[in-house]
């Protein structure tokens, strides 16, 4: 009988992946798991094999990616126009050409003391209110929600709407009726901002998408340009939001190596890299579909078959990463596949380092007395979306002297 895929963490081991993944590691043949959505999968578990077949152009990205784990899931729906995630080949590239610019190092860099204002603005504010405080909510969800907001014309006054409905857009637990009315109301939301962009551009990314593409020969359609703004959006602060959570309880809970980094903030990039590597909350992988006979080591995936890249799994490969399961926020952990890998690569990446690094340069130095407000046996966290956190993370700190 065929197992089935891994959905849960240990118990009481809450920035581990599932331990089958260590099993799989070691076993020479592909292991072959019975997924949610109700087809059986090849689980990829190796770091090697990971970054291999994630850029072998025998797999599409035509299913969204933690399809697997969602009950009962449409795999044959159509993608929709300008779905940057599932899109494949010409397709694919021209979208990303068309958006490669707005993410590049160089510009991401320029944001850099933009973004630690808005840091420093958030922490004035916690300090200023005293705690305990909600740190999810009061800081690491408003930090990549202003940011996002910013960079791509959306109003900051419009977050509740919009962060509302995402939260149950990241949901893979299943379709629902209430999950349908988000979709309608989050795309009719950016169908609006779009219309009023292209009737009047202003300093933002959707304007200049939107001239970009004109100047480009093959403008983007309404539909395109709406996905790709909804898609932005959600991904632009649901990850970001939950590596701030996730990370400042990793750290609270290495005390040795948050001492590392508070002690020298220089090590904020290096410490940056291995949380991500660490926590990896992209937690259930990449779904991907063969299209034509693959052979992976010992083990060939026929055509139409699916897999998973696991990539928290390939993250914690002993032989890439020694002594996988610590956090040292010293390590070398740069070639990490947090990110994913090959043209599918999250697009956004370095937006996401500048601002984590921005948040461990800050945060424990000006609070330098943070702690959990609660046990740690009571954090509640979100098993059931397609990117891994908490609900919340009560925190205090000593009032100054």
């Amino acid at each position: 009988m065929t197992e089935s895929f891994p959905v849960g963490r240990p118990s009481g081991c809450p920035f581990d992946p599932a331990r089958e993944y260590a099993a799989y590691r070691r076993t020479e043949e592909l292991a072959k798991v019975a997924t949610p959505a109700g087809v059986d999968a090849y689980v990829i578990s190796r770091y090697d094999d990971v970054r291999t077949l994630l850029r072998d152009n025998r797999l599409s990205s035509r299913l969204a990616p933690s399809d697997h784990v969602v009950p009962d899931a449409d795999l044959e729906r159509e993608v929709e126009s300008g779905s940057i995630l599932q899109v494949d080949g010409a397709a694919h590239k021209r979208l990303r050409r068309l958006l490669a610019t707005e993410f590049a190092a160089r510009r991401m860099e320029a944001m850099r003391p933009r973004i630690a204002a808005m840091i420093d603005e958030r922490i004035d504010a916690m300090l200023a209110a005293g705690g305990p405080v909600d740190l999810v909510k009061e800081f690491a969800l408003p930090i990549p929600s202003l940011v996002i907001c910013e960079l791509l014309g959306v109003p900051y006054a419009d977050r509740d709407e919009f962060q509302e409905r995402s939260a149950l857009l990241v949901r893979v637990d299943g379709w629902t009726d209430e999950i349908g009315r988000a979709s309608d109301e989050l795309n009719q939301y950016i169908l609006g901002l779009v219309l009023a962009k292209q009737a009047r551009r202003e300093d933002d990314l959707l304007s200049r998408l939107i001239t970009r593409g004109e100047e480009s020969g093959t403008p983007l359609s309404l539909e395109e340009l709406v996905t790709v703004g909804v898609t932005l959006l959600i991904a632009g602060h649901e990850t970001t939001a939950n590596m701030i959570a996730l990370s400042t309880l990793a750290l609270l809970r290495n005390p040795d190596e948050l001492a590392k980094l508070r002690s020298d903030p220089t090590l904020a990039p290096a410490a940056v890299e291995e949380l991500l590597r660490y926590l990896s909350v992209v937690h259930f992988g990449l779904f991907r579909q063969v299209t034509d006979e693959l052979p992976v080591g010992s083990s060939t995936i026929e055509a139409g078959g699916f897999l998973i890249a696991a990539l928290s799994s390939a993250n914690r490969d002993e032989t890439v990463f020694p002594d996988p399961d610590r956090l040292d926020v010293e390590r070398e952990a740069a070639a990490h596949v947090a990110f994913g890998f090959g043209p599918h690569q999250c697009l956004g990446q370095q937006l996401a380092r500048v601002e984590l690094q921005e948040v461990f340069t800050r945060l424990f130095t000006r609070i330098p007395t943070l702690r959990l407000a609660v046990p740690f046996e009571e954090i509640d966290y979100r098993n059931n979306t397609l990117v891994y956190g908490m609900a919340a993370l009560p925190v205090a700190w000593d009032a100054p002297i």
